[in-house]
């Protein structure tokens, strides 16, 4: 996932994480306050609207969106140096260390030694404070040993990974020097609707800057309902085009402010699906990354299906097929078989709703839960432990 090569083609259906294209390096991010999350009056619909009406003529109201935001979107082009193992390295030691083997299959008497190459890669991001700070895809700068930050101006600058989190495939980059920079305006994703305008800009290919205009197609796409089991995401979907190379590139809305993050698009049969974390779930982690260098994520430690009538069918709930021993759930008094029925006041009509509540709640803090064992109704409550130590415990 956070390799650095052009990606390959995917099979027919599956789902791609924007690997970073061949050639560019990234940047980092100071210590500065998130710009709070602004009311936002769907100016999704509202744009268009007032472009027919406002003197802009022919002119698009996209052009209008993307020349606001258009400064502080940067191509990130990043550097890895990885070892290559010596000559016949497919083979297991014991086999090549052995000088019978070798002469019987004619192989060299003495090993290659391992050699060292440089992996480039490419990415967007945008700055989103006015201190330097970028926020981009983990995927983009994960092990990277240099990020170069590309701006629309021409100018070329060394950027640092402040802290990223692959669990969310969000980072954040400081830009080196002093500013001023420009700055991305945030939106509110959480004011999104289905069918509300979504540009994307980025650089698929190395082609900087490219625009592409698409509607939010829906919300709240759960990532491991997509395949994808090792995030924790819900995300935006668009039609807008992604495409290799836009990772951690900005969703616009028609104000061009940011909505979200592109970071999925759909290959083969299929394709033209694209998939954007919310800004709002990226100011939060930002900001953890800023201040702790790290992300926490809360668990309480279950593992969970669907709830099936007899008949096939799905009910509301989710049912515990698993207990991390020890582990918050376990301590609250959750057991196998145990049906959720609602979390913090809130009926569950699957396991994306308690994913959300647990994360809502945060770390150390109690999360009631209403739970059906057996046709007898209990009330229980849990407190969410950070995933990282509970993983490490």
């Amino acid at each position: 996932m956070g390799g650095l090569n052009a990606p390959s083609l995917a099979a027919a259906g599956s789902l791609l994480l924007l690997v970073p294209q061949a050639v560019l390096p990234l940047v980092a991010i100071p210590v500065a306050v998130l710009p709070a999350v602004q009311a936002q009056s769907q100016p999704s619909r509202q744009a268009a609207t007032n472009a027919g009406g406002s003197g802009l003529g022919r002119q698009s109201f996209v052009a209008v969106a993307v020349r606001r935001a258009g400064p502080s979107i940067v191509t990130i082009d990043t550097e890895r140096t990885v070892t290559v193992r010596g000559g016949a390295a497919a083979l297991p030691a014991p086999l090549m260390n052995d000088p019978f083997f070798r002469q019987f299959f004619g192989l060299p008497q003495f090993m290659v030694p391992p050699s060292q190459r440089t992996e480039r890669g490419q990415g967007s991001g945008f700055i989103f404070d006015a201190g330097g700070l970028i926020l981009t895809n983990a995927h983009v700068v994960e092990k990277t040993d240099k990020v170069i930050v590309g701006l629309q101006n021409g100018r070329r600058i060394e950027g640092t990974v402040v802290g990223l989190d692959p669990i969310t495939d969000l980072a954040v980059v400081r830009l080196s020097g002093s500013g001023p920079w420009p700055q991305a305006p945030l939106g509110n994703s959480d004011g999104l609707q289905v069918g509300d305008w979504a540009i994307a800009v980025g650089n698929p290919f190395g082609l900087d800057n490219t625009v592409t205009l698409g509607i939010v197609s829906n919300l709240n796409r759960n990532a491991s309902k997509l395949g994808i089991t090792d995030k924790r995401l819900d995300l935006i979907q668009t039609d807008a085009a992604i495409n290799p190379g836009n990772s951690g590139g900005p969703l616009l809305n028609a104000d061009g402010e940011v909505i979200g993050i592109n970071t999925l698009v759909r290959s083969g049969p299929g394709a033209g699906l694209g998939f954007a974390i919310p800004i709002n779930r990226a100011r939060d982690i930002a900001g953890q990354l800023i201040s702790k260098g790290r992300a926490s994520h809360p668990m309480i430690g279950v593992g969970l299906e669907p709830v099936r009538s007899a008949e096939g069918r799905v009910l509301p709930g989710v049912r515990v097929v698993s207990v991390a021993p020890g582990g918050p759930a376990a301590q609250g008094g959750l057991r196998p078989g145990d049906v959720i029925v609602a979390a913090g006041g809130q009926t569950l009509e699957g396991a994306s709703q308690l994913v959300t509540a647990v994360e809502r709640t945060g770390v150390g803090n109690g999360l009631a839960l209403t739970v059906n064992r057996a046709g007898q109704v209990l009330q229980l409550q849990v407190i969410p432990a950070d995933l990282g130590r509970l993983s490490r415990g």
